[in-house]
C-alpha cells in the first residue's frame, strides 16, 4: 500500500508539472487558456486586455492520458462493486464512471436513478452558468443618480462576493462625481429588483445561506470568514446600503438614512465595481462548497435566459441550458435550487458524469472552470482533510463533496492506472452516517485512482 501511495503522489507531481503552475489547487495556466480562448459576456470598460499567449495547460495533459478507442472495462465492476455494497453507502447507492475521450460510460449501477445529490449539483449550476454567461462575465454593483446628483441609488447585480474594498471604490468614485456637481447632502435608496421571488431558502434561515437578495456584502457574514457555515445576517441588503451610506459620509457627502426603492428612470451610472470573473466564482464555488455563490449564479443563469430571476426562474433555466447541451439526462432532473440544499433537488449519475464529461471536452474551453475547481483529495477545500498520505486518491482524485442528513455523494475525474481520465458519481441516500459514508465514497475514487481495471486487472484496495 506504502509503494502505491508512493507511485500515486509520483504520478500527481508529474500531472502538476505537466499542467503548469498551480495557485491553492487550481492550474492556473488552464484558466488563463479557458478564458483567452472564448472572451464572452461581462462588461465593457475600455480596450480589452490582449488574450495572453497559449500557455502549457490540461487540454494537451488530457489528450497525452487520453484512453484509446475500445479499451475495455471488464475490470470496473469487479472492482467496484465489493465497495459500492459497503454498509456506510445505505441499501441503494448510485454509481457511474465515464470514459472522458470516448464519451462511453464504463461502469453503471443504478446509473439512471434520479437521487438527493446534495452539493454535487453545484456542478450543474457551474456547468450552466458558464455555458450561459461565459467564464469572463462579471456581475456589477452600481450607483445611480439623476443628473442633480441629489438622489443615490445602490443598485445590486447579484454579486455575494462583494466586499469592503468594492464598497470603498463605489463610495470613492461616488463621492468625487458628487464633490464636482457641487454636491454634498443626497438621498441614499438601495434597489434590489434584479432578484425576485422568496429570499429564503425553502429549508428556512440557517447559518449555510444568507437570504438570496441581489444586494449584499461578505454572503451577509457576520463573524469575517469567507467559507463554511456562519451567523448570517438578516438584511444583507440593508446592511450593505447603511455601510455604504457611512463610507460616503467618510468622504464628505452627508446621506440620508437608506431605504429601499427601485431605480428612477432617468438615472445615470455614477460609479459601479464588478466581482471577479465567473470562472473565479465557479471554483471559489466548488472548492469550498460556496451555497451563496451557487444560488447567485442559478439566478444569474435565469436572467441570461430571460427567466425570472427566483427559485423556480433558476430551476427552469438550468434545466433548459444543460438541455442546449445535448444532455437528454437533464429533462428527468430537478433543480429545485443551485446549492444542493433543497433535498427535492434529483439528478442521476449519469447526468453528474457526462456534466464532467462535457467540461473536459476540449471543444468547450469555457466549462474547464468546472474541473479545475473541483476540490483536491487530501489538499484543497472541502476534500483537504479526506483521502489522506496512505490513499491512493491523494492528489489525483478531484471532486465535488455532498453531504446532507443521509445523503452523502460524491462526483469528480480522476486519472487511473492506466493514465485515462475518468468522470464518476456516487450517490448515496439513507446512509448511517456521514464518517462511514464518506470513508466508503473515498474508497470508491481511490480504487478508481490506483485501479488499472480496464485491462482485466484491478489492483489492490487502497
Amino acid at each position: 500500500m506504502a509503494g502505491a501511495a508512493a507511485a500515486g503522489l509520483a504520478l500527481a507531481a508529474g500531472a502538476v508539472a505537466a499542467a503548469g503552475p498551480w495557485d491553492s489547487g487550481q492550474r492556473t495556466a488552464e484558466r488563463v487558456r479557458a478564458g483567452a480562448r472564448e472572451r464572452t459576456g461581462g462588461a465593457h470598460h475600455g480596450q480589452a486586455p490582449p488574450a495572453p499567449a497559449p500557455a502549457p495547460s490540461a487540454r494537451g495533459v488530457l489528450a497525452a492520458l487520453s484512453a484509446p478507442a475500445g479499451a475495455s472495462e471488464d475490470g470496473l465492476p469487479q472492482a467496484l462493486a465489493p465497495l459500492l455494497n459497503a454498509p456506510g453507502l445505505g441499501p441503494q447507492p448510485a454509481a457511474a464512471v465515464f470514459d472522458t475521450a470516448t464519451g462511453k460510460q464504463l461502469y453503471g449501477e443504478r446509473a439512471d436513478a434520479a437521487m438527493t445529490p446534495a452539493s454535487t449539483v453545484k456542478i450543474a449550476t457551474a456547468v450552466a452558468a458558464l455555458s450561459a454567461l461565459g467564464p469572463d462575465h462579471r456581475i456589477a454593483t452600481t450607483v445611480v443618480a439623476p443628473a442633480d446628483g441629489r438622489t443615490l441609488t445602490l443598485v445590486g447585480g447579484g454579486d455575494p462576493t462583494l466586499d469592503k474594498d468594492g464598497l470603498r471604490a463605489l463610495a470613492d468614485t461616488t463621492a468625487r462625481v458628487l464633490r464636482g456637481r457641487g454636491v454634498t447632502e443626497a438621498a441614499l435608496t438601495y434597489d434590489v429588483s434584479r432578484y425576485s421571488g422568496p429570499e429564503t431558502h425553502p429549508i428556512g434561515p440557517n447559518e449555510n445561506l444568507a437570504p438570496v437578495v441581489a444586494l449584499m456584502t461578505g454572503e451577509g457574514r457576520t463573524d469575517g470568514s469567507d467559507s463554511g457555515p456562519a451567523p448570517r445576517t438578516g438584511d444583507p441588503a440593508g446592511d450593505t446600503a447603511r455601510t455604504f451610506a457611512a463610507l460616503l459620509k467618510e468622504r464628505g457627502i452627508t446621506a440620508a438614512a437608506p431605504r429601499p426603492a427601485a431605480a428612477p428612470q432617468g438615472a445615470a451610472e455614477v460609479a459601479r465595481t464588478l466581482s471577479a470573473p465567473l470562472s473565479s466564482l465557479v471554483e471559489r464555488m466548488l472548492t469550498n462548497s460556496d451555497n451563496d455563490i451557487a444560488e447567485a449564479l442559478a439566478r444569474q443563469t435565469a436572467v441570461a435566459a430571460g427567466q425570472p430571476a427566483s427559485f423556480e426562474g433558476a430551476s427552469r433555466a438550468v434545466a433548459d441550458r444543460l438541455a442546449k447541451l445535448d444532455l437528454p439526462q437533464a429533462a428527468a432532473a430537478r433543480f429545485a435550487d443551485g446549492s444542493g440544499l433543497d433535498r427535492d433537488d434529483k439528478v442521476t449519475a449519469e447526468l453528474l458524469t457526462r456534466l464532467l464529461a462535457r467540461a473536459a471536452d476540449p471543444g468547450r474551453p469555457e466549462l474547464r472552470p468546472v474541473l479545475t475547481g473541483l476540490p483536491v483529495a487530501g489538499f484543497t477545500g472541502t476534500l483537504r482533510a479526506r483521502f489522506g498520505a496512505g490513499s491512493s486518491g491523494t492528489g489525483l482524485v478531484r471532486a465535488k463533496t455532498g453531504t446532507l442528513s443521509g445523503v452523502n455523494t460524491l462526483a469528480g475525474t480522476v486519472v487511473d492506472a492506466d493514465g485515462h481520465l475518468l468522470a464518476f458519481a456516487f450517490l448515496a441516500a439513507n446512509t448511517p452516517g456521514p464518517d462511514p459514508a464518506q470513508r466508503a465514497l473515498d474508497r470508491l475514487a481511490a480504487r478508481l485512482a490506483g485501479c488499472g481495471c480496464r485491462s482485466g486487472s484491478p489492483s489492490p484496495a487502497s
